[in-house]
């Protein structure tokens, strides 16, 4: 499952043209980026309005709902116990979205992994950022993983959280830049803004045309292993118009331990990291909501079962990376999947 460490992990990276100026668009291309929930945004739009205080105003609503990076924020409060808070519109969707492909993953993707993920030392209280662990011991992975259940949990019709456990966590950022992209995406076609582009720690978002007045282009990097520094190295291209784009890997975010090296995908039901041949996994969707949920739900089980899990969500397509024995990348694009460029 995505850690708040894992938005580093992400390979989607859109590259625009930068010739603002002289496209056939009326309006003019405007940019706004900056940082938040310890990565970088970066929104691209076509409006005769500067629309930037309008972008942060939902990033900010956000933060306040789900961000767990924010201890003032709703779900802080929830993880804390504290009954006299009540769930948002934003909230609302985000565990609605969770239950339901946490159903089409057979327990896959689950938000109240959190704990297991601090367990293995991927989690926010590894603050030293160390790489290399000590493997936590079956009864202790078994004493935090009764806790983990995101079935027992549900949304009171007052708004109220009922949790598994006092002790249950909710972490949602398997899916919450993912939906603040799709909720920046509504606030521009509020706006009449058609064209756009929200990129969000590598959650991506599209409307309309590029500046070039074409589909919007954006590159899959090559899960190339680095844990101290990022490597854009563009394995293929796809165009989007009017679609969310999402990847989840292990490459860019693991340890060493002493039975060797340990990606930061726990399972929810195992409780330990998922050992996989697979690299990474590209989601295309109509909302980034749920490109971003299936990108992790899809590194958490085995390619076969992920695979028949997208053709079963018509409205999806995947793109899984796997390594010949030559070491050359493999790819494998499931039916619907956006035609690729080299």
């Amino acid at each position: 499952m995505k850690t708040n460490a894992s938005i580093l992990t992400l390979a989607v990276i859109a590259f625009l043209s930068m010739a603002f100026v002289g496209c056939d668009s009326r309006k003019p291309y405007r940019m706004c980026d900056g940082i938040v929930w310890s990565t970088t945004y970066k929104v691209t739009y076509a409006s005769n309005a500067v629309l930037d205080d309008s972008v942060q105003k939902v990033l900010k609503d956000v933060d306040n709902s789900v961000s767990t990076f924010n201890p003032r924020s709703i779900i802080s409060a929830i993880n804390r116990n504290d009954t006299s808070v009540v769930a948002d519109t934003i909230l609302r969707k985000v565990f609605e979205e969770s239950v339901r492909i946490n159903r089409y993953s057979h327990g896959a993707f689950d938000p109240t992994v959190g704990p297991l993920v601090d367990l293995w030392g991927f989690g926010p209280s590894n603050k030293l950022h160390v790489d290399s662990i000590k493997v936590p011991s079956a009864q202790r992975i078994d004493s935090v993983r009764m806790f983990v259940g995101l079935p027992d949990c549900m949304l009171l019709p007052d708004g109220r959280m009922h949790k598994k456990d006092p002790a249950t966590q909710f972490n949602f950022s398997a899916l919450a830049k993912g939906y603040a992209c799709d909720l920046v995406a509504a606030m521009f076609e509020r706006n009449g803004v058609t064209d756009y582009m929200v990129e969000i720690g590598g959650e991506i978002k599209v409307g309309g045309e590029s500046p070039t007045g074409q589909q919007w282009r954006v590159m899959i990097d090559a899960p190339i292993p680095s844990t101290d520094s990022i490597i854009h190295d563009g394995m293929a291209v796809i165009r989007l118009s009017n679609d969310a784009v999402a990847t989840s890997g292990n490459y860019r975010n693991y340890h060493h331990s002493d039975i060797g090296v340990v990606g930061h995908t726990i399972s929810p039901v195992t409780g330990k990291p998922v050992t996989s041949r697979v690299l990474s996994v590209t989601i295309v969707a109509p909302d980034c909501v749920t490109a971003d949920a299936l990108a992790t739900a899809c590194m958490v089980m085995p390619m076969d079962s992920a695979r028949a899990m997208l053709n079963e969500i018509h409205e999806a397509a995947g793109l899984f990376v796997t390594m010949d024995s030559d070491g050359k990348w493999e790819l494998h694009p499931t039916r619907g999947f956006p035609m690729i460029d080299r």
